[in-house]
């Protein structure tokens, strides 16, 4: 147990040196840190170019969470409830974005959109964020079906819904939590994601993550500590929502006594 607490407290530690770092006085990054100001969080929401890289990055992810949930939902089922051949194969697939090296997606994002001349393009930030992010919606879905019983499509079919209705009114209002928890997922994946953004981003239209690479290279300021603060703190709000999920989730799973 011990060692368990070490090992958190080491992973935790620089994130929480960097939340007192954005709040020092002084124009550059020190810890401990003098003073106590909220100018490096106002120096965020006033410029032009942080509220614009911000945007761009929520509208991405806010596609790519509608995109990613589409498709991992009905992945799920043809691998929970379809009659495959191959399913282990296939679903090694789907997952498979999380195994290799995101560089080597990035890589091959920047090849493939470059052909196209996409690069810069709201439409090749979706689309290669999507790849990332539809298999954790698929995992966290796929488990939500295995535990609704399959029995209740087929009742249901039996009263004379056709299988969309089904699936819309019976299966889907049992697996929301899981299928809402999977879109937080693909929302924070895509609008953290600083590789593939960096490999994809253009002259203008630049994603929150590529700006703060290009301040921390340029211009290392404690505004670079207040944006990590509150990104930080989003996902935190984000995994406190789908812990909130998972426990509806498992309410929705007990029987009726």
């Amino acid at each position: 147990m011990a060692v368990g607490y070490a090992v958190l407290a080491f992973l935790l530690l620089p994130t929480l040196l960097v939340v007192p770092m954005s709040f020092g006085r002084n124009p550059y990054l020190e810890f401990p840190p003098t003073g106590f100001t909220l100018q490096w969080y106002e120096a965020y929401f006033i410029d032009r170019g942080w509220m614009s890289a911000t945007l761009f990055s929520a509208r991405i992810a806010i596609l790519v969470a509608l995109l990613s949930t589409a498709i991992g939902t009905l992945a799920s089922l043809a691998l929970v409830r379809g009659r495959l051949r191959g399913r282990a194969g296939l679903q090694l697939l789907i997952i498979s974005p999380v195994i290799i090296p995101t560089v080597a997606i990035a890589i091959a994002a920047f090849l493939f959109f470059a052909r196209l001349q996409m690069i810069g393009s709201l439409l090749a930030f979706v689309l290669a964020h999507t790849v990332l992010a539809v298999p954790y919606v698929v995992l966290t879905v796929s488990a939500a079906l295995t535990r609704v019983d399959a029995d209740l499509d087929l009742a249901a079919m039996g009263l004379g819904a056709s299988r969309a209705e089904a699936f819309v009114r019976v299966t889907l209002p049992l697996i929301l939590p899981g299928v809402l928890s999977g879109a937080v997922f693909a929302f924070i994946i895509s609008f953290d994601e600083a590789v593939v953004s960096f490999f994809l981003s253009g002259v203008h239209d630049k994603t929150l993550p590529r700006l703060m690479f290009e301040n921390i290279e340029l211009r290392l300021t404690p505004t670079i500590a207040a944006v990590s603060t509150l990104l930080t703190a989003l996902s935190l709000v984000a995994l406190s929502l789908v812990l909130l999920l998972g426990r509806l989730g498992r309410r929705k799973d007990r029987p009726i006594d």
